[in-house]
């Protein structure tokens, strides 16, 4: 197994793929670091990586009108950071934001779309996986949604 195989095999969100998958995997992988304060993605802009955290904390944040960046989810080791490079037109749906200094693993998006459009039976258990972090986030926007106007009804 390779350097990014072993890697991905550590982390909680790849750890039950087979080791040939993960070493399938590594081929898209990178390390990259993000200092406190930077911005990992905006939303509306494109979408080409996902990150799996493996040191320090982020926050998924939007914006609503009269409260300004509103935190969605705050993310820590263990975690992943992105499913918009999944779908056109590959643009992220939230802004990212490193608070504290994070190491993760990046995914070129491009890459991993190929390999499980080029390999079916390989892609789907990948897109399954991606599957349970969108419905995660969306019930995390969600909640937050519903508390904002729970406290700050509509006129």
């Amino acid at each position: 197994m390779n350097h990014f195989g072993k890697l991905l095999k550590e982390h909680p969100f790849f750890q039950d793929l087979p080791y040939d998958d993960l070493d399938f995997i590594a081929g898209c992988c990178t390390n990259q670091v993000f200092k406190l304060g930077e911005m990992i993605g905006r939303e509306g802009e494109p979408a080409d990586h996902f990150f799996l955290i493996r040191e320090g904390k982020v926050v998924i944040q939007t914006f609503i009108p009269d409260r300004g960046e509103t935190t969605i989810q705050t993310l820590g080791p263990g975690d992943i950071i992105g499913w918009s490079w999944l779908f056109p037109p590959y643009n992220w749906n939230f802004d990212v934001k490193a608070v504290a200094a994070t190491r993760t693993i990046a995914i070129d998006g491009k890459c991993l779309r190929k390999k499980c459009d080029d390999n079916p039976v390989f892609g789907y258990p990948v897109m399954k996986k991606f599957a349970q972090v969108m419905i995660q986030r969306l019930r995390a926007a969600r909640i937050q949604v519903l508390d904002v106007y729970h406290k700050n009804p509509p006129a």
